[in-house]
């Protein structure tokens, strides 16, 4: 069991994040435009995982992304932009698919995304990969990379060596059906993934597409009762519910001000993994989630220039 006022006891190894999954190219709308009347879309660098490892590198704790990208000139942008940021992107490979983009429209709220895949899902496992696992004391991987082949087996084979090898293991449940292949019931593939992971953060909207309408507590006691360990669903404006089985919290938001809520949550996971990776307790790190969360949603993209987690914390008062 996590305790909420315990730190957790990782690995002592040469880096602290290693995130599974895309990494992509997001467009987003110049202006907030829900019905994609804007004709001026901007490029950033994207894919939850990856801004997950980007966010973290600043915040300060050492990061890898584990994906593929396309042979052309949107992949040596993406590649450029892990090298510019002092990430290693021998974990990334380069392959023969046209590199993967997610349109989306700027928002306060919910931003409305539209996928457009080739590259991204073609990892396939490799010795080099095994050795990220291993060299890792955080495995983090989101829907993205279970909803197709390759990526599902090579994901799978990499959940497995980091449990067998005693590395704490997380999962984004991001559902969309549009991600999975028609046809396939990828509700009840995620459910019965759930039982291989330490740490589980579903939006609201997440743990509705996966449960249907429900009460926060009863869905993240649905989370818990298909073998997740410690369970933080995220409400937006109303903060989270937190619940390790035997204890359930809630917290508030720390945001005051919201321009662009694309890759909110990604910033929630790297300001929390960055402060479990500094020693803080989980309560501390759930809390430093919220702050980095509220620093990015003041700007526009999923990634931001992000000061140190000291900072950020600095400036919320934890």
């Amino acid at each position: 069991m996590f305790d909420f006022n315990s730190r957790i006891e990782l690995q002592n190894k040469s880096n602290d994040i290693l995130a599974v999954g895309e990494l992509l190219i997001d467009m987003i709308s110049a202006d907030y435009d829900d019905d994609f009347t804007c004709k001026t879309y901007n490029k950033f660098f994207g894919g939850s995982p990856s801004n997950i490892a980007m966010n973290a590198k600043k915040l300060g704790i050492r990061s890898l992304v584990a994906s593929a990208v396309g042979k052309d000139g949107l992949g040596m942008f993406l590649i450029n932009h892990l090298h510019n940021a002092g990430i290693d992107a021998g974990c990334v490979q380069a392959v023969d698919y046209a590199t993967s983009m997610v349109l989306v429209t700027k928002s306060k709220n919910n931003p409305v995304p539209i996928f457009y895949r080739e590259a991204d899902y073609q990892l396939t496992y490799t010795k080099e990969l095994e050795e990220a696992v291993l060299n890792s004391k955080i495995l983090h991987f989101s829907c993205w990379a279970i909803s197709k082949v390759p990526i599902r087996n090579t994901t799978e084979k990499m959940i497995e060596v980091a449990r067998e090898n005693g590395k704490l293991v997380c999962f984004d449940p991001n559902y969309h059906p549009m991600l999975w292949e028609r046809g396939e019931d990828g509700v009840a593939y995620i459910k019965s993934i759930i039982r291989n992971v330490d740490i589980i953060k579903p939006s609201e909207d997440d743990a509705e597409r996966l449960f249907g309408r429900d009460s926060h507590e009863n869905q993240v006691k649905k989370f818990l009762e298909l073998g997740a360990n410690l369970v933080i669903m995220t409400l937006g404006k109303d903060g989270a519910i937190v619940s390790n089985e035997t204890e359930t919290l809630k917290f508030n938001t720390l945001a005051t001000e919201v321009v662009d809520a694309t890759g909110a949550g990604d910033a929630f996971w790297s300001g929390f993994y960055t402060a479990l990776v500094k020693g803080y307790s989980i309560k501390e790190a759930i809390l430093s989630g919220f702050a980095v969360s509220a620093y990015k949603l003041k700007y526009t993209g999923a990634v931001v220039d992000l000061p140190k987690l000291e900072e950020i914390k600095e400036m919320y008062g934890l």
